[in-house]
């Protein structure tokens, strides 16, 4: 029989697909090398009664500490501000930090590595189970933790939902190839990788961005978005008329798509037929028009160069440096981000000329973010990603752990608005009761294809005490050690008390 590469690759989806669906086995084998990657031995928590430096460092640049990760991180230093200061250079240098185990269990999900052309070979609901979970098992496993608490800045900020056109096989290689290929570079690389990803030009219709004629007007959706949402904000002070310029200058890209060819599917490619040549004033500077006379290529050169043109002139702008200083600062500081620390944050993307690391150094050194402590409220995927981290467990972070992001609204890749997930708390208060119902599943294990041992955890810790510290980020109070003993489900009462909920 002649096996084309086609119908292997089909035949293979629609077996995975049916390991997933309805083979127990087939992820549960897999669980004892799925530990994470942490002795088991003894452990030593938090003793202060407050959350301290080393705590609050590991909250907000992880997603949450695992059993012995205060102690190690603790001990890179004389002192707990030489330990962070370490920690944070340690973060920053991702390359540097060995991540065998995350990798190993991201391995499974062969579609992540996938060229662009294989991907339309799958199944688009396969591709969205092991984006998915590529995305739990990285946040539970990855050593690489502040890169992957970028990695979900970025998806938000440049957000694509999976469901327009051919974004359901395109954002797979869209989450590789420009989130987290810039995920820590440069600003204005990673905005010129989004604004050429395949998967971005589908959802925000600059592929349908063209003008043949002087009849025909340009699509405004990605213009507007690159303006209000990628750059200088809202409030950043450009009219509707540069949303029109803008569009003009991006009109003729195009993506071969799945309905139109067979051939180099999700290729992006620019035609000048196709682009308003005329001239154009963007943010008060003249572009100039692109002579009928000149030779197809050279129109072809003047015209894609109109893109590099706009994004130079909003890439590194004062707006966009505030805009992007108060969402970092929001994420990482205070759902009302300090006017002082916007300002400093802003002022070290320009001078590095959008150094994402050097940004979040700035950051990372305002008195803002080491005086705010334990005040964020955590979204879905942080709490459940937390939960599984703080508690050792073992996880496939198989369909049963995404069913619970599922109902607290938090799917990944499925936010339907191009702002992405919020990131303040009021959105998010209603999802207290299946949090609690999470907690419970997770400490008695109920979750197919998780489970932990909470009383092998209890005796590393040192005690009942001592674990509720480590979930806690600080000694428990009486009231709440008293709380925890007397419901007779301490660990489950823990991840759902108030305190694990912040960070």
């Amino acid at each position: 029989m002649n096996f084309s590469r086609r119908k292997f690759l089909q035949t293979g989806s629609a077996v995975a697909l049916a390991a997933t669906a309805g083979c127990d086995r087939a992820t549960s084998d897999l669980l004892p090398f799925l530990k994470p990657a942490t002795t088991d031995g003894p452990f030593q928590p938090p003793q202060s009664a407050a959350i301290d430096l080393v705590s609050h460092f590991i909250n907000r640049l992880s997603f949450g500490p695992r059993p012995g990760d205060y102690e190690r991180i603790r001990k890179l230093g004389g002192t707990e501000v030489e330990a962070v200061a370490a920690y944070i250079a340690e973060q920053l240098d991702p390359a540097r930090i060995p991540d065998k185990l995350a990798r190993w269990a991201v391995r499974r999900c062969e579609t992540l590595d996938d060229s662009i052309g294989e991907l339309f070979e799958y199944k688009e609901r396969l591709l969205l189970e092991e984006l998915t979970r590529g995305t739990l098992l990285r946040g539970v496993f990855s050593e690489r933790q502040l890169f992957e608490v970028m990695v979900q800045f970025w998806t938000d900020h440049f957000n694509i939902a999976l469901g327009k056109g051919d974004t359901k096989w395109l954002k797979v290689a869209d989450d590789r190839d420009v989130i987290r290929r810039h995920a820590f570079g440069h600003f204005p690389a990673l905005l010129r990788a989004s604004a050429l990803s395949p998967a971005m030009l589908w959802y925000l219709d600059g592929r349908s961005n063209r003008r043949r004629n002087s009849d025909e007007k340009p699509n405004e959706n990605y213009a507007r978005e690159l303006l209000e949402l990628h750059t200088l904000g809202v409030h950043g002070g450009y009219s509707q008329q540069d949303v029109m310029e803008v569009a003009r200058c991006l009109t003729g890209w195009t993506v071969r798509g799945a309905k139109e060819s067979k051939f180099k599917l999700g290729k992006v490619e620019f035609n000048p037929d196709l682009h308003d040549k005329g001239a154009k004033v963007v943010l008060g500077q003249h572009i100039p028009a692109i002579a009928d006379n000149l030779s197809h290529d050279e129109q072809e050169r003047l015209g894609a160069g109109e893109l590099d043109l706009v994004l130079n002139i909003v890439a590194l702008h004062p707006e966009t440096a505030k805009h992007l200083a108060a969402k970092l600062c929001r994420r990482f500081i205070a759902e009302e981000p300090p006017s002082a620390a916007i300002a400093a944050v802003a002022d070290a993307f320009l001078k590095s000329s959008g150094d994402v690391c050097a940004t979040l150094r700035a950051l990372f050194a305002t008195p803002e973010f080491l005086a705010t402590r334990g005040g964020k409220f955590k979204r879905p995927h942080h709490f459940i990603v937390s939960a599984l981290r703080a508690t050792g467990a073992e996880t496939d972070a198989g369909k049963p752990v995404a069913a619970f992001l599922d109902r607290m609204g938090h799917a990944p890749f499925q936010y339907p608005t191009p702002d992405g997930y919020p990131e303040e708390s009021a959105p998010w208060m209603g999802t207290l009761l299946w949090r609690w119902n999470f907690a419970v599943a997770l400490a008695e294990n109920k979750i197919k294809g998780t489970k932990l041992d909470a009383k092998n955890l209890a005796t590393r810790a040192g005690g009942e005490a001592q674990l509720l510290a480590h979930l806690l980020g600080r000694k428990a109070s009486a009231e709440e050690r008293q709380a925890c003993v007397e419901s007779g489900a301490s660990l489950a009462l823990a991840l759902a008390s108030p305190t694990f909920q912040r960070f």
